[in-house]
């Protein structure tokens, strides 16, 4: 048991007035609106949707040089389209000149040959007319002796003349063989088939098929030829009598013409 008494406190208990307790229940009360308030705005701002706003890029520096580059790059190949087209126009226009050129050059080349031939037919008809004289004196001179040579054409000679005398008056076909158009050389093979005698089909065989025979010493049934022997450009039958037959050309066609009108160069006898 302790020896210490009891002291009663000498400190006056606290008296708590009715002005101080209301107080504290005004705070109180204060505090609990205050948080009654923040919950209902924190339930209002749960309600409410977020609405968030997106801001569209900068045009920044390097944006721009892009577009500037892409710009430049469109523009040269512009150009570069525009510079093929004129390219391939240019290449173009000088294949047709090229082409204008080669059938200039064509063209010069035909009027050359054509010239070149003209001027051997020139030369030919030159030749001929060189004989005509001689030959026109020798058949009025030895008329007589002509005129006993025709009558004198008998067996193969004289169906050979008979047969090319028939088709006087048919056309002249070049290639030509009958029975109503000829060329020199095809009624000249054809006259002597009828006799069984076969002769080549072209003038220069023609001229060298049978024995040489000169002009003053010609009997009917001679072929006449004009050319070079071997290398003739016309053949014809001597009928007698001066006389000669054969497809002259397209105008004249089939004709019995004097020696006179067309001089030949030579003649071969077959039969």
């Amino acid at each position: 048991m302790s020896h210490t008494a009891h002291i009663r406190s000498h400190r006056k208990p606290r008296s708590r007035t009715a002005s101080t307790i209301a107080m504290r229940a005004g705070v109180a009360g204060g505090i609990l609106s205050t948080v009654a308030v923040a919950g209902a705005s924190a339930a209002a701002n749960a309600a409410e949707p977020v609405t968030q706003t997106l801001e569209l890029p900068t045009l920044t520096a390097d944006l721009s040089a892009q577009v500037a580059q892409s710009a430049e790059a469109t523009q040269l190949a512009a150009a570069n389209y525009q510079l093929q087209a004129e390219r391939d126009a240019a290449a173009a226009a000088a294949a047709k000149e090229a082409a204008k050129d080669l059938a200039a050059a064509k063209k010069a080349e035909a009027r050359k040959k054509a010239a070149e031939e003209a001027r051997q037919a020139a030369a030919e008809r030159a030749s001929r007319d060189s004989q005509r004289t001689t030959l026109a004196a020798s058949a009025d001179t030895g008329s007589s002796s002509v005129s006993a040579s025709a009558s004198a054409a008998t067996g193969s000679a004289a169906a050979v003349i008979a047969f090319v005398r028939a088709q006087v008056g048919d056309a002249y076909v070049s290639g030509g063989t009958g029975p109503n158009s000829w060329d020199c050389s095809g009624l000249v093979q054809a006259a002597f088939r009828q006799v069984g005698v076969d002769l080549p089909r072209v003038s220069q065989d023609q001229s060298t098929a049978g024995t040489q025979v000169s002009l003053d010493n010609l009997q009917p049934g001679d072929i006449l030829y004009w050319g070079g022997a071997g290398s003739a450009y016309h053949v014809a039958v001597y009928v007698g009598g001066g006389m000669f037959v054969g497809a002259q050309n397209p105008s004249t066609g089939v004709v019995e013409k004097p020696l006179s009108y067309d001089p030949p160069s030579g003649a071969v006898r077959v039969l």
